[in-house]
């Protein structure tokens, strides 16, 4: 099966499955939330070091669908997950690599990479299929974990939160709201690996599939009806994401659940992090999908951030 799914060239050596040089394109650059502008627009993302708006970091999952498929088959496509820790950022015109290492025999997990031409590290992690014996990236990122000291932002945001579930959907030509202004169809236009599977009913399943990277979209898309408690306004970043598939793939049109958890709260110089755990469920309430988020808000995108320390806390920071 895998063979015709994707027409990606790749390169394959004795340790691992390398994919071609790409160039995501930034589709986020019109992405508001809290009425104002969002890390992936220019401005802002320049006032606050970045050379530039940033590319979304699931973005970079579309590059490693082709590798998990040659590796794994259909298996991929159903129970297939990515564990990444982002390490950079990425900017449109950017060339990036995706590596995944080969699994030891006997094992359903390996490890995965994104590089730029120059050697960055934009991303690092694991990728599997099934029940794997070893815990994902994220899993060991946050046994190890150090809880969020002198929260400012999020003060009022608890470990094991639970937001109301929501139902979501995504239909080829409908818009996602002003946290994804753009449609299904529109980023299949300029996807890195292309898929029939994602366009069409040429498949095991009969019916399109939403890309790994559009999960993402479809599991955050009603995430600001039902938003946590957390200061602002202020500008986030994806800094961990894993995307797992339990009852896979998910359909294109199709209607699911999605409930969100807080899991953890951590930190660090620049950043407070809210970690949430996305449940996906289908009509018949069966979890099909999870996601782990960690959605770290920069401290200095936050105006009050240092009065509001020093009235919390009684010293600077």
């Amino acid at each position: 099966m895998a063979a015709n799914v994707f027409e990606t060239e790749i390169t394959e050596t004795a340790e691992a499955l390398i994919g071609p040089w790409r160039q995501p394109r930034q589709m986020l650059q019109a992405q508001t939330y809290d009425a104002h502008a969002s890390i992936h627009d220019d401005a802002t993302a320049q006032k606050l070091g970045f050379k530039g708006g940033t590319i979304e970091g699931p973005t970079h999952f579309s590059q490693f669908a082709p590798l998990g498929a040659q590796l794994w088959g259909r298996a991929w496509f159903e129970t297939g997950c990515l564990s990444a820790h982002y390490r950079s950022v990425c900017y449109e015109g950017e060339e990036v690599q995706a590596i995944l290492s080969k699994p030891l025999p006997g094992t359903s997990q390996c490890q995965i990479q994104m590089v730029k031409r120059d050697g960055t590290e934009v991303l690092r992690g694991t990728a599997s299929v099934g029940e794997p014996h070893a815990a994902t990236a994220l899993e060991a990122r946050l046994a190890e974990l150090k809880p969020l000291a002198d929260p400012v932002i999020l003060r009022d945001v608890k470990v094991a939160q639970t937001g109301r579930r929501q139902t979501v959907r995504m239909a080829f030509d409908q818009t996602m709201g002003d946290l994804y202004p753009f449609s299904l169809r529109q980023k299949l236009a300029v996807i890195t690996e292309s898929s029939p599977y994602y366009s069409g009913a040429d498949n095991p399943w009969g019916r399109p599939i939403i890309p790994m990277e559009m999960l993402s979209v479809l599991f955050q898309y009603r995430s600001k009806d039902d938003p946590l408690p957390a200061k602002g306004p202020a500008v986030g970043l994806f800094a961990d994401q894993e995307i797992r598939l339990v009852k896979g793939p998910l359909f294109v049109d199709e209607e699911y659940a999605v409930e969100r958890e807080v899991v953890a709260l951590s930190g660090s110089r620049r950043t407070e992090s809210a970690w949430a755990r996305t449940r996906v469920f289908d009509k018949a309430s069966t979890v099909v999908a999870t996601m782990l988020l960690n959605m770290a808000t920069m401290k200095d995108s936050y105006a009050p951030y240092a009065e509001e320390y020093r009235q919390l806390y009684g010293a600077g920071r």
